[in-house]
C-alpha cells in the first residue's frame, strides 16, 4: 500500500508529514459522523532507527483512535469560540478563580483566538488550524512562553466544552501539539548594596519620598512583589518576632490571595527594614493594625502601580543607575543576595514564594564558590596536601 493510499469508508487513511525542522510524522484521517478527524499518531520511525513508528504500529494505533474517539453528535447550540470562551470566564468566576487569571483569559481570546478562529464553530477546529494558529504567532514574533500560555487556555476552553453536560465539542484539537521549546531562562537583573543605597536617598522629594525610601528597601531586602507590598498592612510586620507575613496581594485593582499557595508566607526582617518601617510609620503618627503600610500618602487608598513606575525610573536616573530596571528587579535583589549569602535554595524558596523549586534555582549561580578554586588546585597538588584546605564531604 503507498503511502498515501487510500482504504475503505471509515478505515480512516495515514499518511506522512513532515514539519518545519523536517521531523515526520505519521498522521491519519477519518469520517466520524460526518465530521472529518486528523490527528497526529506519532513519529516515522527512520531507516536503521529503533526510534518512532513503523507503518505497522501507526496502522494499529490509527485503528485503537477511531474506535476510541466518540462519534460527533451535533449539539442543539453550535457555539463558536468566542461564545465558549465567554461562557469560560462566567465558569471560571463562578468557581472562583483569580481575577489574574480571568484577566489572562480574555485576553488570549481578544488578541489572538477570536481574530483567528472568527465564527467558527468550537466543534469544527482541526488540528491542523491550530498547528496554523501556532505558525501565525511564531511569524509575528510572539514568543514560545507566550505561545505555550495562548495554546493553554485554548485547550482549556476545549476542556470545558468537552464535559459531558456540554458536548459542544468531542476532541481536543490541541492534543499533541508540538509546542515551542521555551529557553531555560534569561539572565535576571539585579542591584548591589550599594545601588540600593543610592536609590534610597535619591527617592524623589515630595509627599511620596518617604514611603518610597520605605518601599525600596523593603523590596530589595524581603524579596516580596510589587502587589504584595501594596496589599501589606501594619498587622503583618512582626517586630517582635522580625518578619514580613505575606498574606494577601493587590492585583488588577483587587484584594486577593497572593499568587500562589506557597505565595502565603513569612520572610525574616532585616534589622534595616525594620529601622526604615519605624521611621516612616512614626512620621504617619499612630496607625491602626489594619492600615495599609504603604498607603497613598493623597488618599490613604492602595498605591497606583503605574505611578510607583514612573517614580522609580526618576530616583533611577538621580541615582545614576539604569533606568531600564524594573520593579521587579529589587526582588532579584533579595533572591541574588540571599543565595550569595549561602541561604539553601529550598529555604529561598519558601522565602520568596515560589511554587517550582526551579524558579528558585536560577540564584543558584550567584551561591559563593570563593573556595573552588583552592579545591581544584589541592586535587591536583603534587606532592603533599595542603592541610588548610579541608576536604569536600561526600
Amino acid at each position: 500500500m503507498g503511502a498515501n493510499a487510500r482504504r475503505s469508508y471509515g478505515s480512516g487513511s495515514l499518511f506522512e508529514k513532515a514539519d518545519s525542522a523536517g521531523r515526520v510524522s505519521w498522521y491519519g484521517k477519518w469520517r466520524n459522523g460526518g465530521t472529518q478527524v486528523k490527528r497526529r499518531i506519532g513519529p516515522k520511525r527512520a531507516e536503521g532507527s529503533r526510534d518512532g513508528l513503523t507503518r505497522r504500529a501507526a496502522e494499529a494505533e490509527l485503528r485503537r483512535l477511531i474506535a476510541e474517539v466518540r462519534p460527533y453528535v451535533p449539539t442543539a447550540e453550535a457555539l463558536t469560540v468566542a461564545e465558549v470562551g465567554r461562557r469560560y470566564v462566567v465558569h471560571l468566576e463562578r468557581a472562583g478563580r483569580k481575577l489574574s487569571t480571568r484577566t489572562a483569559v480574555r485576553s488570549a481570546l481578544r488578541v489572538h483566538l477570536e481574530p483567528f478562529f472568527g465564527e467558527r464553530a468550537i466543534g469544527t477546529v482541526t488540528h491542523e488550524d491550530v498547528v496554523d494558529l501556532m505558525k501565525l504567532m511564531e511569524s509575528n514574533g510572539v514568543g514560545p512562553k507566550s505561545i505555550r500560555n495562548y495554546l493553554g487556555t485554548l485547550s482549556a476552553l476545549y476542556r470545558f466544552s468537552m464535559h459531558p453536560r456540554r458536548r459542544w465539542a468531542t476532541v481536543n484539537p490541541c492534543d499533541g501539539l508540538e509546542l515551542p521549546a521555551v529557553p531555560d531562562h534569561v539572565g535576571i537583573r539585579y542591584l548591589e548594596l550599594d545601588q540600593v543605597d543610592a536609590l534610597v536617598a535619591n527617592a524623589q522629594s515630595g509627599p511620596y519620598e518617604a514611603l518610597d525610601r520605605a518601599l525600596y528597601r523593603t523590596a530589595s531586602m524581603t524579596g516580596l512583589r510589587l502587589g504584595e507590598l501594596i496589599a501589606l498592612r501594619w498587622r503583618d510586620v512582626d517586630w517582635t518576632a522580625s518578619a514580613i507575613r505575606v498574606r494577601s496581594s493587590y492585583v488588577l485593582g483587587e484584594f486577593g490571595t497572593p499568587k500562589s499557595k506557597r505565595s502565603l508566607r513569612s520572610v525574616p526582617m532585616a534589622d534595616e527594614v525594620a529601622g526604615e518601617l519605624e521611621r516612616y510609620s512614626k512620621a504617619n503618627g499612630e496607625l491602626r493594625e489594619e492600615a495599609l503600610v504603604f498607603a497613598d500618602p493623597r488618599h490613604g487608598g492602595p498605591l497606583d502601580k503605574a505611578a510607583v513606575l514612573r517614580r522609580l525610573r526618576k530616583s533611577l536616573r538621580a541615582a545614576g543607575l539604569d533606568e531600564a530596571h524594573r520593579f521587579h528587579d529589587l526582588r532579584h535583589t533579595f533572591g541574588t543576595a540571599m543565595a550569595a549569602a549561602g541561604v539553601p535554595m529550598r529555604t529561598l524558596q519558601e522565602w520568596m514564594g515560589h511554587r517550582d523549586i526551579e524558579t528558585t534555582q536560577r540564584y543558584a549561580d550567584y551561591a559563593p564558590r570563593a573556595r573552588d578554586a583552592e579545591l581544584v588546585a589541592a586535587a591536583f597538588a603534587r606532592g603533599v596536601p595542603d592541610p588548610s584546605v579541608a576536604p569536600v564531604a561526600s
